[in-house]
């Protein structure tokens, strides 16, 4: 069965896209089938990937709205080299229409159910906001994966987000936990920067991933050329940083498996 991680942080500008698409990319370059959806209505994941989100695409609201089977709607070309579920502008009607439909907290999860055993891992770019598709993503998901900058407000929207994931996990999803924290665009030469690392680090312990995401000029221009940055240039440290924080990921999910058996 795949592991089903949301990207969540209600914050925006903190690199989930960047991070899904890239992540997703790692994953997939060491040979896990993966898919990626993109729950927001900007759609900037589906143009990472290399899907126009402008053409004649299916997207998530055929999945949640229209009710179209889950396997119609996965792309399976993508410059990724990972599937995918895509987005555009008309996801925002979805958040509207949702309201009205039966079971709306549960219909991605639902949908999921259909297709989990062909896939190694799912990942979820929510939308920065706390709507009812980040809901969906919310009971869907066996964890939340959170990337955030290591600055002031940052740290205060990092509380919020707490708060949220254990008001959702009591209402839609008990086994929902947090997979993991991400420290993005970071640069140690800033003392802010070490400081809230160290906070970080004091107050989450081993939930804060080893590996830190820099900034990095090739991550923000790879989305204008529809690919990951390891598709834009491999021996960049954005790429390489991503490609670090998948073999971090799949020695914990080892090493937890080796704990359960």
């Amino acid at each position: 069965m795949a592991k089903v991680i949301a990207l969540a942080n209600q914050k925006g500008g903190v690199g989930k896209t960047t991070t899904a698409v890239n992540l997703a990319a790692s994953m997939a370059a060491t040979k896990r089938k993966v898919l990626l959806i993109d729950l927001d209505p900007q759609g900037n994941a589906t143009m990472g990937s290399g899907v126009d989100k402008y053409g004649d695409v299916p997207t998530i609201y055929d999945l949640l709205i229209e009710d179209k089977p889950i396997e119609d709607v996965i792309i399976k070309e993508t410059s990724g080299e990972y599937h995918m579920i895509a987005a555009n502008g008309d996801v925002t009607a979805a958040e509207v229409k949702l309201m009205e439909l039966f079971a709306r907290e549960v219909r991605l999860r639902n949908a999921l159910e259909k297709i989990q055993d062909q896939y190694e891992f799912i990942f979820i770019d929510c939308p920065p906001s706390l709507n009812m598709l980040t809901v969906n993503a919310m009971a869907a998901a066996d964890s939340i994966l959170v990337p955030m900058q290591c600055e002031y407000y940052a740290l205060e929207g990092l509380t919020a987000l707490m708060d949220t994931i254990t008001q959702l996990a009591r209402l839609v999803n008990p086994s929902l936990q947090i997979e993991g924290i991400l420290r993005t665009m970071y640069d140690p030469r800033n003392r802010l920067a070490n400081d809230v690392s160290e906070q970080l680090k004091q107050h989450f312990g081993d939930k804060v991933y080893r590996t830190v995401i820099p900034r990095n000029v090739r991550l923000a221009e790879a989305p204008s050329f529809g690919a990951p940055a390891m598709y834009y240039d491999r021996a960049s440290s954005g790429a390489k940083a991503y490609l670090a924080l998948a073999g971090e990921m799949l020695r914990r999910k080892e090493k937890t498996a080796s704990v359960v058996a």
